[in-house]
This record gives C-alpha cells, structure tokens and sequence, in this order.
C-alpha cells in the first residue's frame, strides 16, 4: 500500500465517521433508553459486528453474499426482523415501569445484541467492499492483510464516534433523570427509533453490480 493511498484512505474514513449513520443512531438510542454503560457494550459489541465484516470481507464471503439476491434478501430481513423487535422490547419496557426503575438488561445482552445488529447488516459489507478496495495496492503484496487493515482503522474510527455520542447521550440522560415521565418518553422514542432503524434495513437494496 503506498503512502499516498493510506493518507487518502484515513481521510476518507475519518469524514465518514463523522457522518452520523445507524451505527451512531443506535448506540444513541441505546444509552438513551439504558444508560452509560448499556452504550458502551452495544458500541463494543457494534464494533466486533464490523470487524466480522472486514474479515468476511477479506476472505470473499461477503462478495458471494451480496451476489445471491436469496442470501442478501436473507440476511437483511432476519437483521431488521432483529432490530424492530428490540425497539418494541424498548418501547415495552419503558411502557410498564418507568425507566428509572426498571431492572437493566445487562451489559453482555447490550454487547450481544450490538454484534448481531452490525453482523446482520449487509449494508456494512457492501460498504466495506465498495470502499476499502478503492484504496488498495494491487501491485503490492498481501491484499488481504491490507483490507484487513484499513478495515480495522475505518472500525476504530466508528467506535471513537459511537463513543462520543455515548458520552453525549449519557450526558443528556443524567440531566433528565430527576424527571421520570420525560425518560419514559425519550425510552420509548428510543424504542421507535431502534424499530426504524430496522424497516429501513429491510427496504435496503441490493446493490446494483451484485
């Protein structure tokens, strides 16, 4: 990999980590709805989702994924199905008790549930093979290491972003603890906003050129 590409490629991920995309939406809502430390797990358990990617990625699986309209069709409604229950478990949860009250669902479960929701989004594996081999040496050696790679910066740098927004979100629910029935409100919202996320991950496409 040359220099030049590498510096371009840190640039370029760096503004697309930047960009506020579901990722951030959902570690946001997460920490809304269960606290600092629940958003920390799902942003750990996000980012382990995305270094699946970059290794499947790496080794082909993605791109026979993205090709087979079934196995995409597949992968994205079990994703989304995945997704909109967990905002309805949300919207429930903070619907019988108030938030503040009620029992945590747990740092592992937090991190599970990260990992699947990044695992089970092929819209992270189209973006990884669209973007990261745009940056590659093909007349140097090892492409897979050099994915791999740049793979685990542009994960890095998404977790750094998710980690900011924890600490804002985490910030804004401390200011509204004191006032139970707005965190009910902002849960459920949270609860809505995670279902979102997940009918638009089933209205995503495949991509053009699979």
């Amino acid at each position: 990999m040359t220099e030049t590409n590498f510096w371009l490629f840190l640039a370029a991920a760096f503004l697309i980590a930047a960009i506020p995309g579901p990722g951030i939406f959902y570690v946001a809502a997460r920490t809304l709805s269960e606290g600092r430390a629940s958003g920390f797990a799902s942003t750990a358990g996000t980012a382990l989702g995305g270094l699946a990617h970059v290794v499947a990625g790496s080794l082909g699986v993605s791109a026979i994924i993205l090709a087979s309209a079934e196995l995409f069709a597949a992968i994205k409604f079990v994703g989304a199905l995945y997704l909109v229950w967990l905002g309805i478990m949300t919207f429930r949860r903070a619907s019988r008790v108030p938030p503040v009250e009620s029992e945590p669902i747990g740092d592992k479960r937090a991190f599970r549930d990260g990992v699947l929701v990044e695992a089970l989004n092929p819209k992270t594996a189209a973006f990884f093979l669209a973007f990261i081999p745009q940056f590659l040496d093909p007349a140097g050696s090892h492409p897979t290491l050099q994915f791999i790679m740049l793979g685990a910066i542009s994960v890095a740098l998404n977790t750094f972003a998710d980690v900011v927004v924890v600490l804002m979100a985490s910030a804004t629910r401390t200011q509204l603890i004191g006032r139970p029935h707005l965190v009910r409100r902002l849960t459920q919202g949270s609860g809505v906003f995670i279902a979102g996320l997940g009918l638009s991950l089933a209205l995503a496409r495949r991509p053009a050129n699979g």
